[in-house]
């Protein structure tokens, strides 16, 4: 799929930059490392690497057209970029912080209260957000630390009351590893007990499917 915003915009603008500036904010001045709390280690994930295999194309969430038109620079898909994440403690380690920090730091916030709409995507600017917005902006920081961010797809699943939510998978070398705004628990993918219905590729700007069962309009969910 090919997007006219991409030739146009290579960044994330100067103003939407501004804005994300409170949510950053807040999300560094909680914790800035991880002793304070009872961190999972890395030697606590399984020994047998589980990995979602994609099973074809398929149809982006709308929402997530509209992300990449207004963040392009979020959007972006190096291949020369590693398909998977080498954990190492010191890896480990920033991966457990920031996700904690983020989900502690967002505070919830359906798209029709926030914004009056089924669904939007955004990187929690205001400090306030739904499940894609914390996703997306421990996807931004993860990737300032220095993750690939082709290693990192946003996910769409649909949760135990039968609604869409997003998570983030991590495609790491101990597997599909998914960080979520409604535990801190990092998770094997096939541990969260979500049906895994699609993600973004890795080798283009597009969909693959997962699977799982017909495909949710949104992930409006808190």
């Amino acid at each position: 799929m090919r997007f006219a915003a991409f030739t146009r915009r290579n960044a994330v603008s100067v103003h939407a930059a501004r804005r994300l500036r409170p949510a950053l904010a807040a999300a560094f001045s909680i914790g800035l490392g991880i002793g304070a709390v009872q961190a999972q280690t890395l030697a606590s994930l399984p020994s047998a690497p589980s990995v979602a295999q994609p099973l074809g194309t398929a149809r982006p969430i709308a929402a997530w057209v509209t992300f990449c038109e207004n963040y392009p620079a979020e959007c972006v898909l190096d291949r020369t970029e590693p398909a998977r994440i080498t954990l190492t403690p010191a890896t480990w380690s920033t991966i457990v912080s920031i996700n904690r920090r983020v989900n502690k730091a967002v505070q919830p916030m359906t798209d029709m209260d926030h914004w009056h709409v089924a669904d939007q995507w955004n990187l929690a600017e205001d400090g306030f957000g739904d499940c894609e917005d914390y996703q997306l902006l421990k996807r931004h920081l993860l990737a300032e630390a220095g993750l690939p961010r082709r290693a990192m797809r946003m996910t769409v699943v649909v949760d135990a009351n039968g609604e869409g939510h997003a998570v983030l998978t991590l495609l790491t070398d101990r597997g599909d590893l998914v960080l979520d705004n409604k535990t801190n628990d990092i998770l094997p993918w096939h541990r969260t007990g979500y049906v895994f219905v699609k993600r973004e590729s890795q080798d283009a700007i597009a969909w693959v499917s997962l699977g799982g069962v017909t495909s949710p309009v949104t992930t409006a969910n808190r």
